[in-house]
């Protein structure tokens, strides 16, 4: 089943992948970044989720320019919650992905049922389980201000991206490789896609119908984004998986369905990374009117959502979790 990933070559090219989302999903950086992450990162050290080198070494993944290049309009509160969000998010990721919890779906379902017991029941003190006591302070955060749909967007979302979690787990303890079209369903909901989406709401105390979200336009334009910020994560953090013989990832998947090379599959997502940037624009303007109102709240969303897009695949390069000491030109 294997094969082509033993005759796969000891390095490959990775193109300018900013280049291509570059055109349609532009980039700017939020000044209250450095007030805002002050705060959050005593924050963080308080919670003494890592031994100190630990922590260091997870520090030094520059969230906070995510936050900034992500979030470029929120205000220092808003920001200050969104890098909560990413510190808390990674942290829990790197339990399953790399940590004590990797292939032990077991051990990630105790986390996810202490974790949705926060959601559920926000009015209990914090729970010791410690990345669980983040959520819960982020879902304070966030209830304090987010209308009653993003509320109810961002804690279906979050249980989505848990099970998923569990699932992905599964998969590493099987060491199953999913096919490509299942493994980019599968992923929309490991990257945290639509928790993504509830934050961008947040953000901006952004407002819109509940209606709207199912619109088939709205739907698709949802998949679209997520997938153009997801498949260049795949491509940056390739080498850091196959180092930790992590096979989850979208170039593995086509590797071995299309059974070609490491550079050819690289090549070859980067292309559909340009078809799902294509995708986007189509949906765009195929947008319909929700009358006025609503038109211009989406507009905000949309604007705000492709910050967040272009700001992650910058970030993807910027960041040593994914190229520590090397030189990324």
């Amino acid at each position: 089943m294997f094969q082509c990933l033993n005759r796969s070559p000891s390095r490959f090219t990775l193109p300018d992948l900013t280049a291509v989302t570059e055109p349609v999903f532009k980039l700017r950086t939020n000044p209250r970044q450095e007030q805002a992450y002050r705060n959050i990162k005593q924050w963080f050290k308080d919670l003494r989720v890592y031994p100190e080198a630990k922590e260091r070494k997870f520090l030094s993944h520059a969230f906070d320019l995510y936050a900034g290049l992500s979030f470029p309009d929120a205000d220092v509160e808003h920001l200050e919650t969104c890098i909560a969000f990413f510190l808390w998010a990674f942290s829990f990721d790197d339990l399953s992905d790399e940590g004590e919890f990797q292939s032990k779906p077991d051990r990630v379902q105790v986390g996810v049922d202490i974790s949705m017991e926060v959601l559920n029941h926000p009015e209990l003190p914090p729970p010791k389980f410690k990345y669980a006591a983040m959520l819960h302070d982020i879902w304070r955060r966030f209830r304090s201000t987010a209308s009653p749909g993003a509320c109810n967007r961002f804690k279906k979302a979050v249980e989505s991206w848990m099970k998923s979690q569990v699932e992905q787990a599964a998969n590493r303890s099987w060491n199953t490789v999913p096919s490509v079209d299942e493994f980019i369903i599968l992923r929309r909901r490991t990257i945290g896609g639509e928790i993504v989406e509830a934050m961008v709401e947040y953000s901006l105390d952004i407002k819109i119908p509940e209606h709207v979200w199912d619109h088939p336009v709205l739907v698709g334009l949802s998949r679209a984004a997520i997938d153009i910020m997801t498949w260049p994560n795949d491509l940056c953090s390739f080498n850091k998986e196959q180092a930790d013989g992590d096979l989850q990832n979208l170039v593995f998947c086509v590797m071995l369905e299309q059974n070609v090379d490491l550079q050819s599959a690289v090549d070859i997502v980067t292309k559909m990374l340009a078809t799902r940037v294509d995708d986007y624009v189509t949906l765009k303007a195929q947008m319909p009117s929700f009358g006025s109102e609503v038109d211009v709240e989406l507009a905000t969303y949309f604007k705000a959502l492709e910050h967040y897009v272009q700001g992650t695949v910058v970030w993807y390069y910027e960041s040593p979790r994914y190229f520590r000491g090397m030189d990324v030109t």
